[in-house]
């Protein structure tokens, strides 16, 4: 694919209007009706019941519903979308073992031994994947463990967005460790081939801190930018998105910040503040 020195504009503002609109106006084409069968297969094979579970993004939640019935404990569910929340909030009335959630994802707070991945990734603007990964990270157990399905495929608008397999390690590498990622053999029929069954364990010996940056206007740029933060004693990993507004750098301890700035002085423009 040719490189551009230039940020394309996101088309639609996935904001909380956009994704309620979607319920309100019963357009949710992604919605399978059942929990898919990758995550079926996924929590068939979980044996403890108590692990403190997260689906973020959640939809109609048939996965929730799913480790419900299989007598799971401790499940929560988030969603930016009200009509949708209310809906949960009215099937599941009085099943003390479900926490349903209206919010933001990337505010959420709270500690979990279990993310699952489903149709959220894919769901949010490419530019915030590095934000995803920090959250991720922030939001695990020592250990714990985030997996789920991951398109392997693009699409020439979205959402949903894709992604490749070799993006998706990049992206994941050093915030976390044992990563598996392997062509999905359940996928339903209009998924077929497409899809990725991933699960990886937080790395507990990192940090992940995500930082606003200013002053880069191609990849260029950004290539050379990130490789001077990785030449940083203890630096491991550098990911910036796509419109160069954010970088998560994952480390063996907290960079200090006058190193950063120093790692970019050679361009005035540029700057870097940390975010989280």
């Amino acid at each position: 694919m040719e490189e551009k020195c230039c940020v394309i504009p996101q088309k639609k503002v996935l904001d909380e209007s956009y994704w309620d609109s979607q319920y309100k106006d019963n357009t949710t084409g992604w919605d399978i009706g059942h929990v898919s069968p990758p995550m079926k297969a996924y929590i068939d094979s979980l044996t403890n019941k108590d692990l403190h579970i997260l689906i973020p993004g959640c939809g109609n939640t048939y996965e929730a519903e799913y480790l419900l019935q299989q007598g799971f404990h401790h499940v929560t569910v988030i969603d930016i979308a009200p009509t949708l929340v209310e809906k949960l909030q009215s099937k599941f009335a009085g099943n003390a073992n479900i926490h349903i959630v209206l919010g933001d994802f990337f505010t959420h707070a709270g500690q979990y031994d279990l993310i699952l991945e489903q149709t959220f990734f894919c769901a949010l603007p490419p530019t915030m994947r590095p934000r995803y990964v920090a959250k991720m990270h922030e939001l695990l157990k020592e250990d714990g463990a985030l997996a789920g399905v991951l398109f392997n495929r693009s699409f020439d608008d979205g959402p949903p967005f894709g992604g490749s397999q070799e993006e998706y390690e990049a992206l994941f590498n050093s915030a976390f460790h044992r990563i598996s990622m392997q062509p999905c053999e359940h996928s339903i029929v209009k998924r077929a081939n497409s899809e990725l069954v991933f699960e990886c364990r937080k790395n507990s010996q990192v940090v992940v801190h995500l930082y606003s940056f200013r002053g880069i206007t191609c990849n260029g740029c950004m290539t050379t930018v990130t490789n001077k933060f990785k030449e940083i004693e203890g630096v491991l990993n550098v990911r910036m998105n796509t419109d160069y507004s954010e970088v998560m750098i994952v480390s063996e301890s907290e960079p200090d910040m006058q190193k950063l700035q120093d790692a970019i002085a050679y361009d005035a423009k540029y700057q870097i503040e940390k975010v989280k």
